[in-house]
């Protein structure tokens, strides 16, 4: 069993988006009385989710901080959200984390949702459990349930119980390990009885498939049962203890949060099975006095706050650390989260999850050391982000507030950025999808009061020549006094795809100062920026080949505007023609749902250009495709519809390709028009 001495223990609560994660942490607090009442998400009066963009949509939009206390040990719970949108805010702290604990519905169809999870958990090391929420809302059996998760987990699945049923209810379980049957009672411990004669024969055939299942890492608990002796229920309990922190099992549990079903036998599996936090500190290299920074907020009342996780030594306010870049910081006050109310700590020490004031400079994925040694940032692996907006302020005097809001904003979330697009003119905010960017920019408005518009962006279309032409460019104004002169004959020809911009000369005899040639390039480009169809025109080569000049007349702007002319003038007889940006998409979903992505991949214009199975992953397949970027919007949605919320994809820019006949004429037609 772990070292009761061994400081705070961490427990990440993940899982799929509405399995009860939240709810279950509040059942969690509750019964280990570290508040009075246990409040629902549907009446927003849970310690997690108390943001008003958590509470307005009924799920999590940011992690959740919460502790309590249970029979003598102390716990940190980091409740993770699990909608794809917001998914990510979580990955650093539970890679921190001592034990996850997946949370997952008792619908055997629903179990797919679980498998990036799990998967994400075991490429970390992480020990976890699975706990069966909602089991009194249960239609199918929870073998079932387990027969669904064992195909994507590594490691065996563990039944801890067997559930009593009354009716087509179950009213209860049998902890398969203790030997023993409770009945459920709700917002009550349950109550210990007779295993149910009808389960007799059942228990035994669990028990000792459990037993089976551990004496594969106990090859003296296998010797007891080849001999058939009854293993000492010591030695049992030591092997679970063991094998789930080594991660060669994973125990399943169920319950129901909001009733409290199961929620008490949880905490004493937590209390005898999650290792300590110096089995993270060695999963992660961390040595010596360090802390974790897994997160960033700028939401509360306190200002800024570092989270972070104490692997060695104690924080004190003051402290001067150092950070992996080379620098250093002194932390400011320290608070323990229980939500979003802090209180104010004298010290941290190992293994509690703490907030720092005034931690200034320091980012999520960063270690503070008290020494030398520096561990390394744990790889997680964040849903990709396609989902972009164009957004302007409706208000222009908002335009510098804008700039600094959206830098706090990325700054907490490690899904968001944005950047401002010189050449479409926008500020684009890119996420994870719809949803993750709808909750940012009510966060936008609600915290920094800036109110913005937004839209989809603008697509990136280019044009190109196809034929080869010689145009002169005269520029010749006499207004008094000095006047303007400039004459230059380019060549205008295509250049092979991708090729870019090239500009040469041949002149002889002097006919154009070399002194110019520089202005009548700076002309050519200044066409180049829109070209006869609306749009940056690109793959060409122009050769300055003729021309004449005026001795006190020509300069820099003369033959900068007769390099423009000439080059639209040559453009727009050069049969100027549209091109579209093609992205290189690879899609990841489950094998159930590629026929219905493959359909909605050629529906967006796309191309096939190969799929095989997904590397590591059972029933998953990879598909890559080209499909134009104008056909890219709402890609996400409805990838996530085809395959209950799993499929995701990214994309790359790949070339750009020919557009043609009617999609081309509208694209131009919509450029052209008056604003």
């Amino acid at each position: 069993m772990p070292d009761r001495s061994a400081g705070t223990r961490t427990i990440a609560l993940v899982g799929p988006g509405g399995a009860g994660k939240t709810s279950l942490a509040e059942a969690l607090l509750f019964a280990a009385g570290a508040i009075d009442r246990q409040g629902t998400i549907a009446s927003g009066t849970t310690i997690g989710d108390s943001s008003p963009e958590a509470r307005s949509r009924g799920g999590s939009t940011e992690l959740n901080l919460m502790h309590f206390a249970f029979m003598g040990d102390k716990y940190a719970l980091i409740d993770s959200p699990g909608s794809i949108g917001f998914a990510g805010d979580g990955a650093l702290g539970t890679a921190s984390a001592d034990l996850a604990l997946v949370v997952v519905d008792p619908d055997a169809d629903r179990a797919l949702l679980a498998e990036p999870t799990l998967r994400q958990l075991e490429r970390l090391g992480i020990p976890h459990m699975i706990f069966v929420n909602k089991i009194d809302q249960a239609r199918g059996s929870i073998q079932g349930v387990l027969e669904a998760l064992q195909p994507m987990s590594s490691s065996p699945l563990l039944a801890r119980q067997i559930p009593i049923r009354s009716g087509e209810k179950i009213s209860g379980f049998v902890d398969v390990a203790l030997e023993r049957a409770f009945h459920y009672r709700p917002g009550k411990p349950s109550e210990q009885t007779e295993i149910p004669g009808d389960l007799a024969e059942r228990e035994k055939a669990a028990r000792f498939h459990l037993l089976e299942q551990l004496a594969d890492h106990d090859d003296a608990l296998l010797e007891q049962l080849l001999m058939d002796e009854t293993p000492d229920p010591k030695i049992v309990f030591e092997d679970l203890s063991r094998e789930t922190r080594e991660n060669l099992v994973v125990p399943v549990l169920f319950g129901s949060a909001l009733n409290g079903f199961g929620v008490r036998r949880l905490l004493k599996a937590l209390r005898h099975d999650a290792p300590g936090p110096e089995a993270a500190a060695k999963r992660l290299g961390a040595e010596g006095g360090c802390a974790f920074i897994f997160k960033i907020s700028n939401a509360g009342s306190m200002g800024r706050l570092a989270y972070a996780r104490v692997f060695g030594g104690t924080l004190k306010e003051g402290a001067e650390l150092r950070t992996d870049d080379g620098g250093s910081v002194r932390i400011g006050t320290l608070f323990a989260a229980q939500g979003e109310k802090t209180a104010k700590l004298a010290l941290a020490a190992l293994g509690d999850v703490v907030a720092i004031a005034k931690a200034e400079g320091v980012r999520a994925g960063q270690w503070l050391s008290q020494g030398k040694a520096m561990a390394a940032v744990p790889e997680v692996v964040l849903p990709a982000t396609n989902y972009v907006l164009a957004i302007n302020t409706k208000d222009r005097k908002d335009d510098v507030r804008l700039s600094t809001a959206l830098h706090k904003l990325v700054e907490e979330d490690p899904m968001l950025d944005w950047e401002q697009d010189e050449e479409l003119h926008e500020t684009r905010l890119r996420g994870v999808n719809d949803e993750h960017l709808k909750v940012t920019l009510d966060r936008l408005k609600r915290r920094y009061g800036v109110a913005v518009d937004s839209r989809s962006p603008a697509i990136g279309y280019k044009e190109s020549i196809r034929r080869t032409v010689t145009q002169r460019g005269r520029h010749k104004k006499q207004s008094g006094g000095h006047g303007q002169f400039g004459d230059v004959v380019i060549e205008l020809r295509p250049l092979p795809r991708g090729e870019g911009f090239r500009f040469e000369e041949k002149i002889s005899g002097g006919v154009v100062p070399r002194q110019w040639f520089p202005a009548v390039e700076q002309g050519v480009k200044d066409a180049m920026v829109k070209g006869p169809l609306g749009f940056p025109v690109v793959d060409v080569a122009v050769t300055l080949v003729d021309g004449s000049y005026h001795s006190v007349d020509s300069s820099e702007i003369a033959f900068r505007t007769a390099g423009r002319i000439g080059m639209s003038d040559a453009l727009a007889q050069a049969q100027p023609h549209l091109l579209e940006p093609i992205m290189k998409v690879t899609v990841l979903a489950p094998g159930s749902a590629t026929s219905r992505v493959t359909s909605a991949v050629a529906s967006r214009r796309g191309q096939m250009l190969g799929m095989g199975p997904r590397e590591g992953w059972s029933r998953w397949e990879k598909i890559e495709a080209l499909i134009p970027e104008a056909e890219m919007q709402g890609l996400d949605a409805e990838l996530r519809s085809l395959s209950q919320g799993l499929a995701s994809y990214e994309a790359e820019f790949d070339h750009l390709a020919e557009l043609n006949g009617t999609l081309a004429d509208k694209v131009v037609q919509r450029e052209l028009e008056p604003a």
